[in-house]
């Protein structure tokens, strides 16, 4: 951290039950030099993944849909969400957590990922950077139903849906995911669909 315009960071951990929520104090120098403390928290859940599966002869995507508690608080009336498959590094670099979320949770054993961006999703709030990928799928590449990991608690269905459909999803709110948003797009405006 090396930004003149901050100084004084104090940092004090609100809850480390699940992942990290850190208050942060600091003093801010505006654009007209006047120095300003501020508060701000800051949510640490790690780094994480995504991937888009794409068939371009046959036209299709997978993707994935599971309960997420957070959406249900905040309007979701079923909490079931529809997302590109996706995962935290934990320990792993990018690419090989991608392989193994892709395996967890969708059943596929893919080996060629190509990484396409990088983005903060919520800045404001999350320190989460998310790395995002794209590759091909055949159905050779199936190697399990998928479904996430019992441990995990996770209870994952896996979705192959046709390219077109699942961009008019979009319109009618059937897929409301950020991340899968952003790559569904990215897959349009690159020609990979």
């Amino acid at each position: 951290m090396s930004n003149p315009n901050i100084k004084n960071v104090q940092l004090q951990v609100l809850s480390d039950n699940w992942y990290t929520l850190r208050k942060v104090t600091f003093d801010f120098q505006q654009k007209n030099g006047n120095w300003q403390t501020q508060n701000r928290e800051a949510y640490d859940r790690g780094n994480g993944a995504t991937i888009l599966l794409y068939n371009a002869d046959q036209g299709t995507i997978i993707l994935t849909r599971q309960f997420r508690m957070p959406t249900y608080l905040n309007g979701n009336e079923t909490g079931m969400l529809i997302e590109a498959c996706a995962g935290l590094l934990d320990k792993d670099n990018a690419e090989d957590c991608i392989r193994r979320e892709t395996e967890e949770e969708t059943g596929y054993k893919i080996t060629e990922v190509r990484k396409v961006f990088e983005a903060y999703m919520s800045p404001g709030s999350v320190t989460e950077i998310l790395y995002f990928f794209v590759a091909a799928y055949t159905k050779e590449q199936k190697v399990h139903e998928g479904g996430g990991l019992e441990d995990d608690q996770e209870d994952i269905e896996v979705l192959e849906i046709p390219f077109e459909n699942a961009l008019n999803m979009i319109e009618t709110g059937e897929i409301r995911d950020g991340k899968t948003i952003m790559l569904l797009q990215y897959a349009r405006l690159q020609g990979i669909m």
